[in-house]
């Protein structure tokens, strides 16, 4: 079984992915970075390479999960958009065959966060690329919330609890180590679902 993190742009994914990582001693694969890793460019340069269209990005994504999905124990670190593919028009939308991919290989857990705080800091990181030609990163990250809670089998408030309670917390859920509960926040103390 996998663990499968989920979350918009920045939430803190690659953090809690290491933390839970040394709690479970299991290895950490990041989509992003096996994606980078193969196309031997950064994801920045990859879209730009296809005009800013990320259809072809996203379709690596796909063959990266395919990978991933036959494999086990693992913490699976998603990048943001992993909910998501492109219609023609370059609207997205519920990516079922990645989300189908996730769920084969164990649970999908998703990390929220404060998107009017997530969508300031992404903007002013210069090495992520525009996520759409004319929405800005807040309204992306809003049009993505019901994709990520129709891929969720859990959802974790990153915001309430910092990263190693939430590893532990997902430690605990999972079964992944005996003794992560040392002063550990619920779910529930995270913040509620839905």
């Amino acid at each position: 079984m996998n663990i499968n993190l989920i979350g918009m742009r920045g939430v803190g994914k690659s953090n809690v992915a290491r933390r839970l990582s040394v709690l479970s001693k299991r290895p950490v694969m990041s989509t992003d970075t096996l994606i980078e890793y193969e196309a031997g460019v950064t994801i920045a340069e990859f879209v730009a390479a296809h005009n800013g269209d990320w259809r072809a990005f996203r379709d690596a994504e796909f063959e990266v999960l395919g990978r991933l999905s036959k494999m086990d124990d693992l913490i699976v670190d998603c990048g943001g958009g992993v909910i998501v593919d492109l219609e023609d028009d370059g609207e997205e939308s519920f990516s079922s065959r990645k989300v189908g991919l996730l769920r084969s290989a164990g649970p999908v857990v998703w990390l929220a966060g404060d998107i009017p705080r997530l969508a300031a800091k992404t903007a002013a990181d210069s090495t992520r690329p525009s996520l759409h030609a004319r929405l800005d990163a807040e309204q992306v990250m809003r049009r993505r919330e019901p994709f990520y809670q129709r891929a969720a089998d859990v959802r974790y408030f990153v915001e309430r609890g910092d990263r190693q309670q939430v590893a532990a917390a997902i430690a605990e859920q999972f079964g992944l180590v005996a003794s992560a509960r040392a002063s550990v926040t619920t779910p529930e103390e995270l913040g509620p679902i839905g």
